[in-house]
């Protein structure tokens, strides 16, 4: 009966003890309540995979050993440049700072120009992890300025969370029992979408009027060789320059885009109208010239509708 009352009063002991020292160590953590005001963004880099953003980003904490001036932390940002700041500790600490960040960022370019973008940014403590310091957002008020709207994008939302980011390592410090870091982040992630339409046609005009000079072939009589075939193989190189002048400005991918099936399928239309005119011209050497003109209106009209719907099929994907 002894052994019986002792093992429960480890037991009991064991877990007072551990819930105090829980207790304990989250009366260590100190709360940094932020906020943010976004006042522009530009300078977006698709080739680079980078962007610009202009923000006023202010803290409030009780723990002066914080020293967020020194130990601010905004993860794969290229360059940050600080242009104002001023700290008030008369009640706590109240900290304001004026930022900008060039920030290295990864495009969803899939549906280019129809394309929806992900701007993110976040902020850590480099030398106080989450067992110390966590962030709570202060939300009062708006966290951009409406008028800092980015030529030719809409901003679908603008979101703030909280969370913690793991690091699969110790740096260094002995005392950790195994290789992982924990730090609270303050995470902002601006939603994008493109008001396209009008950089479609700049970019994809040129290519449109390739597969129509090709398309006119049909309307030139079946024997005139030369001209139909200087046609379809002059429009097809151009289609081929449109396509790298655009790829120029984009960033590498494995995956098969937009801009790729649009090109791939005109080059494809094209190539179907050489191989018409070359049956056409078949036609003509055996002497069956009303054989080929009928041939001709036929392909014609076939290859231009199945073309078209093609084309607002794939693009009514994009943009949906």
């Amino acid at each position: 009966m002894k052994n019986k009352l002792l093992l429960i009063g480890l037991f009991i002991a064991n877990f007072l003890s551990y819930h105090f020292n829980s207790l304990a160590g989250d009366a260590k953590k100190d709360t940094v309540f932020t906020g943010i005001y976004v006042t522009g963004v530009h300078g977006i880099d698709f080739k680079q995979k980078e962007y610009t953003i202009d923000f006023w980003l202010w803290l409030k904490y009780k723990n002066k050993d914080f020293d967020f001036i020194q130990n601010l932390e905004i993860p794969q940002a290229k360059s940050i440049s600080k242009s104002f700041s001023t700290v008030d500790t008369s009640n706590g600490v109240y900290l304001l700072l004026k930022l900008q960040c060039v920030m290295k960022d990864s495009w969803k370019i899939g549906n280019f120009p129809f394309d929806r973008q992900k701007l993110r940014l976040s902020i850590e403590n480099s030398q106080f992890d989450s067992r110390s310091l966590i962030f709570a957002p202060d939300t009062l008020g708006q966290h951009y300025d409406r008028r800092f709207m980015l030529s030719g994008w809409n901003i679908d939302s603008f979101n703030i969370t909280m969370g913690n980011r793991v690091y699969e390592t110790g740096f260094g410090d002995p005392g950790l029992a195994k290789p992982h870091t924990e730090y609270s982040n303050f995470k902002v992630a601006i939603v994008l979408n493109r008001a396209a339409m009008g950089l479609f046609w700049k970019i994809f005009l040129g290519m449109y009027v390739a597969f129509l000079i090709a398309y006119t072939c049909f309307y030139i009589h079946a024997d005139g060789i030369d001209s139909r075939f200087g046609l379809s193989v002059g429009s097809l190189f151009a289609v081929i320059g449109n396509k790298y002048i655009i790829d120029s400005s984009l960033p590498e991918s494995t995956s098969f885009t937009l801009v790729d099936t649009l090109h791939g399928l005109t080059l494809f239309f094209i190539f179907a109208v050489i191989t018409c005119t070359a049956y056409a011209l078949k036609l003509v050497k055996q002497g069956r010239i009303k054989d080929a003109n009928k041939f001709d209106m036929i392909a014609a009209q076939t290859l231009l509708v199945i073309y078209v719907g093609l084309n607002i099929y794939f693009i009514h994907d994009a943009v949906s």
